[in-house]
């Protein structure tokens, strides 16, 4: 509350991806902290309709916006998301100027570390027969008939945030001047009363706020968080109840992970933590698995975070009362459950399962003997190869006769064959 003029200020924490896509020209642009600024009728005792912001709203919102945007946190120290809301209750001065203390109070209340307060403070001007009064803190009768609004926003180092209108001319330069002077000298008094009421941000976001960690990791790990079409993040999300985010500039990998439980944010990281460095399976070691994919050859089983095995389809017989299984999905699914044993691994560090509990038939897995490799005569040469016996020759037709010589006895002489010409046919060649 500064004199007439009254705002509440509201801030909400929310997760990294509640960032707000602008509308503009540039196709990826995202805002991470929004202000915005409520005007209704009350507040100046009048009765309307509350709808959507007009301009005046709009304008009076980015201004204090922009005032606090040089004291906000980078997102690497700092991942929420901001959102304040300055409703005005009252209104007899600048109100703008008085969002921008209440919400720099807000965000310090909130847990927000930012680098200072930021106040701001409207100063007026009166012009008449060449001569110049500056106001201090207009009232809005002196907005009204004065001949300048001049807001000034800053911390007590700098100004972060400027706003002249103007209803003359224009203004010599020693008047601007001393309107600055002014304005920090009311800005550093209004500073002096905040901090004297919250000296510095709170250590802690509140207990109703998310609570958000960010881990550094080797940007060639970022595939394994991910995973196959993002199968290992979704499952963690799933099961822990966190938000999980993944990004990179380039040079390293950064996971950002929040949930209203902190416990749940334990959880993601232990296990983001798991599959940046999984454990060694052990041989023999029993595990309660899930199936994370089926192929024809058998199921791919987690038994660690970031550790599958498989489970080949000829050791899943015990599942199917020791018949043989035409299918993997016939008796296991997506997500199931299965108690399994690591059963060999290995040197590529593939893990090969079986069910627990089940005994199998023993295999001969012994390797063979080797045999003595035979001694083998030298084979002669060509030159002294013995000569083999000439191949007889014998056309078709003379196989023809002589088998039906054979079956049918002597059939005569036979003349020459003719053509569709009744003309003898050649004899054919042998």
């Amino acid at each position: 509350q500064r004199g007439e003029t009254q705002v509440i200020n509201v801030t909400t924490l929310g997760m990294p991806r509640m960032k707000q896509q602008l509308d503009t020209i540039t196709p990826d642009e995202w805002r991470r902290y929004m202000h915005h600024y409520n005007f209704p009728p009350y507040s100046v005792g009048e009765t309307g309709r509350v709808g959507m912001p007009k301009r005046r709203e709009i304008g009076h919102g980015m201004l204090a916006e922009r005032a606090l945007i040089p004291v906000l946190p980078s997102e690497s120290e700092f991942a929420y998301t901001l959102r304040v809301v300055s409703d005005i209750m009252a209104s007899n001065g600048s109100t703008s100027m008085a969002s921008v203390c209440g919400s720099s109070l807000s965000l310090m209340a909130a847990g927000v570390p930012i680098k200072a307060p930021v106040a701001g403070i409207a100063m007026g001007l009166v012009y008449d027969g060449g001569k110049y009064v500056t106001l201090t803190d207009i009232l809005g009768a002196e907005d009204a008939f004065g001949d300048m609004d001049f807001k000034v926003a800053g911390t007590t180092d700098a100004v972060t945030a400027l706003q002249l209108d103007t209803k003359i001319d224009g203004l010599p330069a020693e008047v601007l001047a001393q309107a600055l002077h002014q304005a920090k000298v009311a800005r550093l008094q209004i500073l002096g009363v905040m901090t004297a009421t919250l000296p510095e941000p709170r250590a802690e976001v509140a207990a109703v706020a998310p609570k958000i960690i960010n881990i550094e990791i080797p940007i060639d790990k970022i595939g394994e968080v991910i995973g196959p079409k993002g199968k290992v993040i979704n499952t963690l999300q799933q099961e822990t109840g966190a938000d999980i985010a993944v990004d990179d500039d380039g040079v390293v990998g950064t996971v950002t992970i929040g949930a209203k439980d902190g416990r749940a944010v334990a959880e993601a990281k232990r296990r983001i933590e798991m599959i940046l460095d999984p454990p060694t399976a052990e041989v023999g070691a029993v595990y309660q698995g899930k199936v994370v994919n089926t192929t024809k050859f058998g199921a791919f089983v987690s038994i660690l975070p970031g550790r599958d095995g498989l489970l080949h389809i000829s050791k899943m017989s015990p599942l199917n009362d020791g018949k043989r299984i035409n299918a993997v999905e016939d008796v296991l699914s997506l997500g199931q459950a299965v108690e399994v044993k690591v059963d060999d691994i290995d040197p590529q560090g593939k893990v090969s399962l079986s069910l627990a509990g089940v005994e199998y038939p023993e295999t001969n897995n012994e390797p063979r003997e080797r045999r003595e490799p035979r001694e083998r005569s030298e084979r002669p040469e060509r030159s002294e190869r013995p000569e083999r016996a000439p191949r007889a020759k014998s056309s078709f037709e003379d196989s023809f006769e002589q088998e039906l010589a054979s079956d049918l006895g002597d059939l005569g002489p036979g003349g020459p064959s003719l053509n569709d010409d009744n003309r003898p046919r050649r004899p054919r060649r042998r």
